[in-house]
């Protein structure tokens, strides 16, 4: 089972899960990531774990 969203291979830093939501969107990657570290410092979400799933569920990057 994959979601349409297809991380990215030119902006990544560790998988591209969020440059390649930012993507999908276009929206800013950098902005992007300070949400995301901002959202997983919250207590009781799962910030690592929510990443570690959106990297095995989304589409790998075109290798093109």
């Amino acid at each position: 089972m994959h979601i349409p969203v297809k991380r990215s291979k030119d902006n990544q830093i560790f998988g591209g899960v969020i440059a390649g939501i930012c993507e999908k969107f276009d929206w800013n990657p950098a902005a992007g990531r300070v949400l995301y570290v901002v959202l997983s410092l919250v207590p009781g979400f799962p910030g690592i774990i929510v990443y570690l799933v959106m990297w095995l569920l989304m589409e790998k990057p075109d290798l093109n």
